[in-house]
């Protein structure tokens, strides 16, 4: 903070990835009273394959891509579109990013928990009984879970058959 840094480094090296792809997007203001923007991807799309728009709302901070909406900062269409319409991007940064914001929650202090020997502990009141259908056979060979349909049957016959010639006369 001493040096002038307002922001978390996560933030700051997103920020700076960010603006560095923002300068790749086409934006098309659509209201400037209202800050409403289409971005489109130009440079280094995939041929053959059209490129995304997405929509930017700056006063309602909304992005059709829904980075911004979740993590509170802004994603690349947001930076594309304010540099446009001359907005500062670091307004929408949320302040939960700020470092004094960081520092305020570490500030506290943690309180020493007492001694384990002292603590009430109450005593259950359910008593755990297991499913032993879900047990594993503990010994012998594994068993199928295969469901078994028509194809898996095979037709029986009542007489043995020779070893040799394969007929039911003889054995």
């Amino acid at each position: 903070m001493k040096a002038g840094h307002v922001f978390v480094e996560d933030v700051k090296d997103t920020m700076v990835a960010n603006r560095r792809m923002a300068m790749s997007m086409n934006v098309e203001v659509y209201s400037r009273h209202l800050e409403t923007c289409r971005v489109t991807k130009t440079i280094n799309r995939r041929p053959g394959i059209p490129p995304r728009s997405y929509g930017v709302d700056l006063r309602n901070r909304r992005c059709d891509c829904r980075r911004f909406q979740t993590l509170h900062y802004p994603c690349v269409h947001v930076v594309a579109s304010s540099a446009k319409v001359l907005l500062n991007v670091e307004q929408f940064i949320d302040d939960v990013y700020t470092l004094e914001h960081t520092l305020r929650v570490w500030e506290n202090k943690f309180p020493v928990l007492p001694d384990l020997s002292t603590w009430e502990v109450p005593s259950t009141t359910f008593k755990l009984v297991p499913d032993k259908g879900l047990r594993r056979n503990p010994k012998g060979h594994p068993q199928s879970s295969i469901i078994h349909n028509e194809i898996d049957i095979r037709e029986k016959s009542d007489s043995k058959h020779c070893e040799l010639c394969r007929l039911a006369c003889h054995n």
